[in-house]
């Protein structure tokens, strides 16, 4: 484990703005740096960089966080990755704690690298026998691949033979290539390749990283047609898409990203100009597919075949895109005619035939209304009866209020019910009244006393003092929230805003922490907060003696007159007089 006290330091010596700037050009605005934000796709800047407070803030998406955070984010690194990368850029070395025994233990620096190393020595050898087999050449060319596009998305071939690999790993026994899924050993003991006599996809990180492979045959008899990697620690098939390291600059630059089945329709759509499309790797659409490509646009078109499986594959990806959808995302389905899939119809009518096909592709919600009613004729109230109970899971799921609404007024003319009536039966959370509470809570002002202090206190933690915390009587989520504040400022009182967020926003709600972020974001670290904080804290004692008079008023008027001592008498005469 990496110690606690090393992050925090970490974090006090970066600079967000320079981790930043090296791939989202940041332009001065002010005392603060913007651009337009890098994990959704807008045309006005609304990403802010405070060297200040040396966090970031989107107003559209709500990213926020610390260098250590974009860097998760934006390049799809682990925590530990980010925390190595971060220290090597300010020249740290990070230390590490004893294991805890009881925990498993985590695959150490070494081994990653070794993993990681051993992946793209295995990618250069697949491409350098590419280029050796006149089979694996020919088949690429019957498929209308040019050699550009192979060697852009670092197309090989792994040959026929058991132990091909061993001509470049001279420890072919080494457990590494194993970890890596490269070498497989079977019940006697013997080793052998994982890849035989395939067109070898090497799939990349967000960094450009090789993580994985993909196995295509080239023989048709042959099964499965695509193999893939297992799971690795580098690997997880249902966070990682094919082909997005390479699609990123083009899905910001088309608006939207196109999501399909293989690794072939990926390369081909590329050949034929359309360099936005992405694959998902054997697995059905998962939410973490969804959130990574809503960092990247506002717009998910998925192509699925027009057969059985192509469109349970599309239900799939509907029911867990659900709970990820936001106001304004547009999802949509392209089903193609049963006898194409991306790569053979894109090579038979070409990129601006399959573009007029995408424009055409059938809106989530339309889709969700088809696919309910496709084998209900609606013609009876038992019809009717049975459509609500298939709609009822769907819509209690969507949590983005304008789509929600829509879909329920939808769903509700087709049985004939009222909204209010169909809300009522189904026990639908109101879509109305949560869009008024998020309004409200984006456009609030910090006008509690204790989200105020806090704020004031992250940007002047030398402020925070033992006696501060006698004076926060009450357990409500805000009097928490600035207990949590007041405690880390005492213990960092030269730390900057963005490493006391760090170590209180786990002891805090999800939604606390969020609002102190954009609180945080908004305020003007160049103001004199002397006299507010004076005020506040005034105030803030004013409440607590009110609390405590109160209380002792109480605890004294329960007791018999004549059992009261001469002290707590002349206590009640006072705490009397003053009500």
């Amino acid at each position: 484990m990496i110690p606690e006290s090393f992050i925090q330091e970490l974090l006090n010596r970066v600079d967000v703005v320079e981790v930043i700037d090296k791939v989202v050009p940041l332009k001065k605005a002010g005392a603060n740096y913007s651009a337009c934000c890098p994990f959704h796709n807008e045309k006005s800047p609304s990403f802010t960089v405070s060297p200040t407070k040396q966090f970031y803030h989107c107003f559209g998406c709500g990213a926020h966080g610390s260098a250590l955070s974009f860097l998760m984010e934006y390049n799809g690194l682990s925590f530990i990755e980010a925390i190595h990368d971060l220290a090597k850029q300010v020249g740290m070395i990070v230390p590490q704690e004893k294991r805890d025994p009881g925990q498993p233990e985590a695959p150490s620096k070494a081994v990653m690298l070794s993993l990681q190393e051993t992946l793209q020595q295995a990618a250069a050898f697949y491409k350098a026998e590419l280029k050796k087999s006149p089979h694996a050449i020919a088949y690429l060319k019957g498929r209308g691949l040019s050699g550009q596009v192979a060697a852009k998305f670092q197309i090989g071939y792994a040959p026929a033979g058991w132990q091909n690999l061993q001509t470049i790993f001279p420890g072919y026994e080494a457990e590494a290539l194993e970890i890596a899924g490269l070498v497989v050993q079977n019940e006697q003991g013997r080793r052998y390749d994982r890849f035989r006599d395939r067109i070898m996809f090497p799939i990349h990180n967000q960094k450009g990283e090789v993580i994985g492979f993909g196995g295509r045959v080239i023989n048709p008899e042959d099964t499965p047609k695509y193999y893939n990697s297992p799971e690795t620690p580098l690997f997880q098939k249902g966070h990682e898409l094919y082909g997005l390291f390479m699609a990123r600059r083009a899905i910001r630059d088309a608006g939207r990203v196109l999501v399909v089945e293989g690794y072939m329709d990926v390369v081909a759509l590329a050949q034929y100009g359309i360099e936005y499309a992405v694959a998902t790797l054997g697995t059905a659409t998962t939410p973490f597919h969804i959130a990574k490509l809503m960092r990247q646009t506002d717009e998910i078109v998925f192509s699925f075949d027009g057969d059985k499986a192509g469109r349970t594959a599309a239900w799939r990806a509907v029911m867990n895109a659900l709970s990820a959808i936001k106001d304004g995302l547009k999802l949509r389905f392209l089903f193609l005619p049963a006898e194409h899939d991306p790569d053979s119809f894109v090579r038979e009518f070409g990129k601006q035939a399959f573009e007029a096909e995408m424009d055409k592709a059938m809106p989530l919600s339309q889709y969700i209304i088809q696919h309910l009613s496709e084998h209900n004729p609606m013609a009876s109230q038992e019809d009717k009866v049975q459509f609500l109970n298939d709609a009822e899971p769907i819509l209690k799921q969507i949590q983005a209020p304008r789509f929600a609404m829509l879909l329920r007024k939808k769903v509700a003319e087709m049985t004939g019910l009222g909204e209010g009536e169909m809300q009522r039966m189904l026990k639908l959370p109101n879509p109305a009244k949560t869009q008024q509470k998020a309004v409200r809570s984006r456009s609030r002002t910090p006008s509690s006393l204790h989200l105020r202090i806090a704020l004031i206190l992250l940007m002047r933690p030398q402020w925070a003092k033992p006696d501060l915390l006698e004076q926060i009587m009450g357990e409500s989520d805000e009097e928490n929230m600035l207990r949590q504040v007041v405690k880390t400022a005492i213990t960092q009182p030269q730390s900057r805003p963005v490493v006391l967020l760090q170590i209180i926003s786990p002891a805090i709600s999800q939604v606390l922490s969020n609002q102190l972020h954009r609180e945080l974001s908004l305020l003007d670290e160049s103001l004199d907060f002397t006299l507010e904080f004076e005020g506040a804290c005034t105030q803030l004692s004013d409440m607590a003696l009110a609390a405590r008079d109160k209380s002792l008023l109480g605890k004294l008027t329960e007791k018999p007159f004549s059992t009261l001592s001469d002290a707590e008498r002349e206590s009640l005469r006072q705490l009397t007089s003053k009500r």
